[in-house]
């Protein structure tokens, strides 16, 4: 019965942990996209003249970050090891902080864009457009990608309670025919080891004195 709630835990974890792999690839690409962009407007531009698109190389990074954690989470459902799950539980964690650090900088600082270096490629001025047009759609993707990341948390942490799998059979998994063979095992006397050479002496000794007595 535990195996078999096991396996069910690491099938939903490898599941879930799926859909934060899908999030990053699509930010990679995404971003691939827009680096193609941006090399195609800086060809007719003076390169020294312009800064590192920050916003495009940071987009990527969450992106390859993303799917660097999916690999790790694969690995510790797989495997139910527990230095790989601890790692994958902070890995989230860390992820989780660093949402809640950018969202409450933006909702709360009315000046959140002076935090942030100037984007000369012009994407975050159209993601923040995007946004404010699709406010409800962005809400909903925000909090259903937190809630998956909970999730693997959560199912992380189940599977580090159930252990790791077992290598060997318990008692009630022998068949009903081994028993009686174990019940009816022999069990050899017990014997006493003597001095062999004593008891020959002894033996001869009295039929020596039989032997006089009879004279």
């Amino acid at each position: 019965m535990g195996s078999m709630v096991k396996s069910c835990m690491q099938s939903i974890l490898k599941l879930v942990n799926s859909l934060i792999g899908m999030v990053g690839m699509a930010m990679v690409l995404y971003s691939v996209w827009m680096i193609r962009v941006w090399m195609r407007h800086m060809s007719d531009l003076d390169h020294s003249a312009q800064h590192a698109p920050w916003f495009i190389y940071t987009f990527l990074g969450l992106g390859v970050t993303l799917c660097v954690i999916t690999c790790c989470g694969h690995v510790a459902a797989e495997t139910v090891n527990g230095c790989c799950l601890y790692l994958y539980m902070l890995f989230i964690f860390l992820l989780l902080i660093l949402e809640a650090a950018v969202t409450v900088d933006v909702f709360l600082n009315r000046d959140w864009e002076e935090d942030f270096p100037q984007d000369l490629t012009g994407n975050l001025d159209l993601l923040k457009e995007f946004v404010r047009s699709n406010f409800e759609m962005c809400k909903w993707i925000g909090l259903s990608i937190v809630s998956i990341q909970g999730l693997c948390i959560l199912l992380a942490m189940v599977l580090k309670a159930l252990g790791p799998h077992e290598n060997y059979d318990s008692d009630d998994d022998f068949s009903p025919d081994r028993v009686p063979l174990l019940k009816n095992a022999m069990v050899p006397p017990p014997y006493v080891v003597a001095d062999p050479a004593y008891g020959s002496k002894s033996e001869g000794w009295s039929i020596r004195i039989n032997e006089k007595t009879r004279r």
